[in-house]
C-alpha cells in the first residue's frame, strides 16, 4: 500500500548558479559518506580473494567503477525520493530538496554515472564485475527505493542487500566469479545492515513518521526495535566468524572479530536495556560505533592476509 506523502513548498530554481555550487551539488547527490563505507568493504575482499595485494591498477579501476555506480544509485534515488526529502528534517538539504539542480538533470546525471561504471568496469576489470555493479544499481533503485521503501517495514532489511554488493564486485575484480568466502562477507553486511539503520531511524524517528515512510522504529514499538536489533546483532556476529572456516581468514582476524563482535552485543544489549527500561536508548551511540565496527572488521580481513 503507498502512502501519500505530505510536502512543504520548496524554492524555486534560480536561474544560473556559481560552478563551484554546482558541481558540488552534484557530487552531494552521489551521498559520499555512503560511498566511503561501501569502498572500505570493497579493498579487503579484493586483497582475500588474492590472499595478497592486487596490482594498484586493478584497485583503482575497481574503486572508481565501484565510485561510479554507487553515486549513479543514490542520485537516481534522490531523484525518486526528492517529494519525502523536503519533509525530512534530516534530508531537506539535500540538492533536489533545495532545488539546487533541476530534477530531470539529475537524473540523466545518475544514468550517465551508471553507463560510465558499466564501461569501466568492463573494459578495464571484467564483465562479471560490471555487471555485479548494473545489480547493484537496478536492486537499490527497484527493488529497495521503488519497490520496499514506502511500502513495508521490512525494507532496509531487503533493500539492504544492495549495500552488500561491493564485496562480491571486489572479490570478481580479481577472480573473475563469485567465491564462499566473499557470500560471507556479503552475509555480514546483510545481518550488519538493520542495526545500523534501525539505530538511526530511532533517532529519526518523526522524521520517517512524517514522510509517511513506513521504517520499523515508525510502526513498532521502541522495544521491539531494540530486541530485533539484538537478534540482528548476533546473527553479524556469527557470519563474521564463520568467515575463519570458510574464507581462511586466520587466527588473527579471528581475534579482531570475535572481540568486535563482543563489543557490538554488548552495545546493543544496552541499548535494549535503556529502552526496557523506558529511558532514552540512545541509538546514535550504536549508529556510530557500527561504523567503526564495519570499518575495523574489514580492516582486519586484509591485514590477516599479510600477518599469519
Amino acid at each position: 500500500m503507498t502512502v501519500a506523502v505530505p510536502t512543504r513548498p520548496g524554492p524555486s530554481i534560480v536561474g544560473r548558479r556559481p560552478l563551484r555550487q554546482l558541481l558540488g551539488a552534484y557530487v552531494a547527490l552521489t551521498k559520499p559518506r555512503i560511498i566511503e563505507l561501501l569502498l572500505v568493504t570493497t579493498v579487503p575482499a579484493m586483497i582475500l580473494a588474492r590472499r595478497g595485494l592486487p596490482s594498484l591498477w586493478l584497485v583503482l579501476a575497481t574503486l572508481v567503477g565501484g565510485t561510479f555506480a554507487a553515486g549513479s544509485a543514490n542520485t537516481i534515488n534522490c531523484y525518486v525520493d526528492r517529494d519525502i526529502d523536503k519533509v525530512m528534517r534530516r534530508t531537506s538539504r539535500r540538492p533536489l530538496a533545495r532545488a539546487l539542480v533541476r530534477p530531470a538533470d539529475a537524473l540523466r546525471f545518475g544514468i550517465a554515472l551508471g553507463v560510465a561504471a558499466t564501461v569501466l568496469l568492463g573494459f578495464t576489470v571484467n564483465w562479471p564485475s560490471a555487471l555485479l555493479a548494473d545489480a547493484a544499481i537496478l536492486f537499490y533503485v527497484l527493488v529497495y527505493t521503488l519497490g520496499l521503501k514506502r511500502r513495508t517495514p521490512s525494507n532496509i532489511v531487503i533493500g539492504g542487500a544492495a549495500g552488500c554488493f561491493p564485496v562480491l564486485i571486489g572479490w570478481s575484480a580479481v577472480t573473475g566469479g563469485v567465491g564462499w568466502p566473499a557470500v560471507v562477507l556479503f552475509g555480514v553486511i546483510f545481518a550488519w545492515t538493520p542495526p545500523h539503520f534501525w539505530a538511526l531511524a530511532m533517532k529519526f524517528r518523526d522524521d520517517y513518521a512524517a514522510a509517511g515512510v513506513p521504517m520499523l522504529p515508525v510502526v513498532a514499538d521502541v522495544t521491539t526495535v531494540a530486541r530485533k536489533i539484538v537478534g540482528y546483532s548476533y546473527v553479524m556476529v556469527a557470519v563474521s566468524l564463520a568467515l575463519v572456516p570458510v574464507g581462511h581468514a586466520g587466527l588473527p582476524y579471528l581475534g579482531v572479530a570475535a572481540v568486535l563482535g563482543g563489543w557490538f552485543l554488548v552495545e546493543a544489549h544496552q541499548l535494549s536495556a535503556r529502552a526496557k527500561a523506558g529511558a532514552d536508548p540512545k541509538p546514535m551511540r550504536l549508529f556510530h560505533m557500527s561504523i567503526t565496527y564495519l570499518t575495523l572488521l574489514f580492516a582486519a580481513v586484509a591485514l590477516g592476509q599479510f600477518v599469519r
